[in-house]
Order: C-alpha cells, then sequence, then structure tokens
C-alpha cells in the first residue's frame, strides 16, 4: 500500500494506491484524484517551468514551460537542453520555444510576452 497525497487540485486529499490490487485507489474525493494515483504509481509525470536565455527584450530571461506532462525520468534531459536555448525577441506567450523536446512529444512554450 502506498501513501499520497493528491496534487489535482486544492484540497490534497490522501490517498492510498493498493499496488497488489490493480492500482486501487481509496481516499479520493473526486475521479482525478483516481487518475493521479493510479499514474503516479505506474508512469509518473510532470509539467516542467523555467527559463531560458532571451537577447532583445528588456530582460534575459524568458519564463517557459511544457505545454503537457513529461515523463519523470526526462526532466533533467530537459534543463540540461534548456541551457543551450536562446531566443530572440519578439515572443508572444504561447509560442513554441523547443519543439518535441527531448523526443517526449511535448513543446516546450514561452509563457509571457517579451
Amino acid at each position: 500500500m502506498r501513501e499520497l497525497i493528491c496534487i489535482t487540485c486544492p484540497k490534497g486529499c490522501h490517498l492510498k494506491v493498493d499496488e497488489e490490487n490493480d492500482y486501487k485507489v481509496t481516499g479520493n474525493g473526486c475521479p482525478r484524484g483516481a487518475i493521479y494515483g493510479k499514474k503516479e504509481c505506474t508512469h509518473p509525470t510532470r509539467v516542467v517551468t523555467s527559463t531560458v536565455k532571451i537577447v532583445g527584450a528588456e530582460i534575459e530571461r524568458l519564463s517557459v514551460k511544457t505545454n503537457g506532462d513529461i515523463p519523470k525520468e526526462k526532466i533533467f534531459g530537459v534543463m540540461k537542453e534548456l541551457n543551450h536555448v536562446v531566443v530572440k525577441a519578439p515572443v508572444h506567450r504561447e509560442d513554441v520555444i523547443v519543439s518535441d523536446i527531448c523526443g517526449t512529444g511535448v513543446d516546450l512554450v514561452a509563457t509571457k510576452d517579451l
């Protein structure tokens, strides 16, 4: 039995996931908790938020995020790739900065206009 705190909404339900019983989830207050609990135990993913270098803008860093979840084991590879990204202004919110980052099928997008 694995215990987790659900992060899909502000309630923070205390979940129990029975790994020996097809990852049955209890303690969830909504269906999203059951989905989160099973997914977290079988294939955990996260949205990555960070910054990249930008030239020609008022500031030197552009905030970015993945536009979907990526496998947890790929986070360090994504962060390493971000060290080499340089963007030229102007950039608009939701512009794709790196498509299919690290072969995840997920794009890295800008989170604001610069």
